[in-house]
């Protein structure tokens, strides 16, 4: 059988395979971008990869500080170790796991003289064939046409899958990293008991439930008993079939801030996992004002106010994709930079710790004098010149001389208490005795959220918290982005953990907005 590379290539054999469950899978360079190990992830079937595609990962590895970048450069270096001279590039070779790999020319966008009745198929659908979409769709074209086995198209951007369709070729998107598909709505599972069962659980704390109940939870799942009286009660599943009472006090509390509780009992779970030093890496699905963010960092600044803390300080970040159009380049410092993209958690710190400073109980009911009455025009008068200095001495100024205010949580960011990370570079890092929270954490990939979770060193937590449903990435979705991924193969481990919010806090407006629109 002849090359791949088309009638025009040289006289070497073929090693693509044919038989009945063999297919033929032309990849999409989102689909390496995303995964550079896909290549092997294929099993026994063939893998062809368009010439443009390499174009493409060429003018992208030269990105230095990026996750496409450095992906990019991997997927180089792996096809350099597979196709080391020309004889395999024309040929093709096999693959570890039985498949084979081969790098396609399409002849007929080399050679426009040649004709085929699915080339002109595809030129009077998609005409603008300059575009490297619309090549890399003619190649996997071209494949099909010629050779005997399944050719499917692996892309991860829909709008090339549906003009893949459009011209008679099988699309689909990369499915190695997808959880399964899942009806499961529920937060949590009930688990039922009777009245006596119960009480003895509130008394002693612990409970072992029945070997069929047991069977149906995972290590560190949070359920509820319930009674047949209709009283319940909150636990958490520790393995073994036994359910133990939360652990939680009646409010958290940031430094100087006001008290937190939990308003529902999801929050409840929440609010246990985030204080459990036993549990160090906590997953969070959660529509928009369920309390994720609020009380994420409530819980850890109350864990990171005094010297006997498990935590030297907190660390946040979160991935810069905007919603919508963007406005460009920032200037500034990476604080300066990264805080639009953080304001969701200067919005929280300053519900726990507001700005307004407390009024002095000795001067509230203070009557005013006749005298200061008489000189109120004075006073008037004084107001619009300029204060003296104060030099923030009662916490509320900038320590300057300025009289400028600066707003207490502020504080917590110049001393390092609170840090804020860039995930562009996190690679490398080690960060110890840190409680690390990941938010947006669904508009990640799989690799990407490896790579973050990777850096968490001994004595630290992470947090992952996001909406699978609210995703802007194009190159992931609810099923495959990495919040989710991380979800479902972390399940069941006993230093991880899971809790779903399902009820909106922040008001009666944006709960109904969430729901309904």
């Amino acid at each position: 059988m002849e090359s791949l590379r088309g009638a025009h290539a040289p006289s070497l054999s073929s090693r693509i395979k044919v038989t009945a469950k063999v297919k033929t899978f032309v990849l999409d360079t989102n689909v390496l971008l995303h995964d550079p190990q896909s290549i092997f992830k294929f099993e026994d079937n063939n893998l062809a990869i368009p010439v443009e595609v390499l174009e493409e990962l060429d003018s992208i590895k030269g990105e230095q500080s990026t996750e496409r970048g450095r992906n990019a450069r991997r997927v180089h270096r792996i096809l350099q170790e597979l196709l080391p001279d020309s004889r395999a590039m024309h040929e093709g070779v096999e693959l570890v796991n039985g498949g084979t790999l081969s790098v396609i020319i399409n002849p007929y966008l080399a050679e426009p003289g040649h004709r085929s009745a699915a080339m002109d198929r595809l030129r009077a659908i998609l005409p603008d064939l300059s575009k490297k979409d619309n090549r890399i769709i003619a190649a996997a074209l071209f494949v099909q046409e010629r050779y005997p086995p399944p050719t499917i198209l692996v892309t991860k951007d829909v709008n090339v899958q549906l003009k893949a369709r459009a011209v008679g070729l099988e699309s689909e998107d990369y499915l190695n990293d997808k959880v399964p598909e899942t009806d499961d709505e529920a937060s949590y599972q009930e688990v039922a008991l009777n009245v006596y069962e119960l009480q003895r659980f509130c008394s002693e704390g612990a409970f072992e439930v029945l070997e069929a109940d047991a069977k149906k939870l995972s290590l560190n799942e949070y359920v509820l008993l319930r009674s047949d009286e209709g009283k319940t009660m909150p636990a958490r599943y520790y393995g073994d079939g036994i359910v133990r009472r939360l652990r939680i006090p009646d409010f958290v509390k940031a430094p100087a801030g006001i008290p937190i509780r939990a308003r529902n009992l999801e929050q409840q779970f929440f609010m246990d996992a985030l204080l459990d030093d036993s549990v160090h890496m906590l997953t969070c699905f959660g529509k928009a004002g369920t309390g994720k963010t609020l009380l994420s960092v409530a819980c850890a600044l109350h864990q990171t106010h005094d010297d006997q803390s498990r935590y030297d300080g907190v660390s946040i970040s979160r991935p810069v994709i905007a919603l919508g159009k963007d406005i460009g380049f920032l200037p500034g410092t990476l604080e300066e930079k990264m805080k639009p993209w953080l304001q969701p958690y200067h919005d929280a710190l300053e519900v726990l710790i507001p700005s307004k400073p407390p009024k002095d109980p000795q001067f509230a009911a203070k009557k005013v004098s006749k005298k200061k009455h008489k000189n109120r025009d004075d006073q008037v008068f004084a107001t619009m010149s300029p204060p003296p200095p104060h030099g923030g001495h009662n916490g509320y100024g900038n320590g300057n001389g300025s009289g400028a205010l600066v707003k207490p949580y502020e504080r917590l960011l110049k001393s390092g208490l609170v840090e804020i990370e860039a995930l562009a570079f996190i690679r490398g890092r080690s960060i110890a005795r840190r409680f690390f929270i990941l938010d947006e954490a669904q508009q990640l990939t799989p690799h990407e959220v490896k790579t973050v979770i990777t850096r968490i060193s001994e004595g630290s937590k992470i947090v992952l918290i996001g909406d699978p449903t609210q995703i802007d990435n194009p190159y992931v979705d609810a099923r495959s982005n990495g919040l989710v991924y991380c979800h479902n193969r972390m399940k069941g481990q006993a230093i991880a953990a899971h809790v779903k919010l399902m009820k909106g806090e922040r008001s009666k407006l944006a709960e109904l907005a969430a729901d309904l629109l």
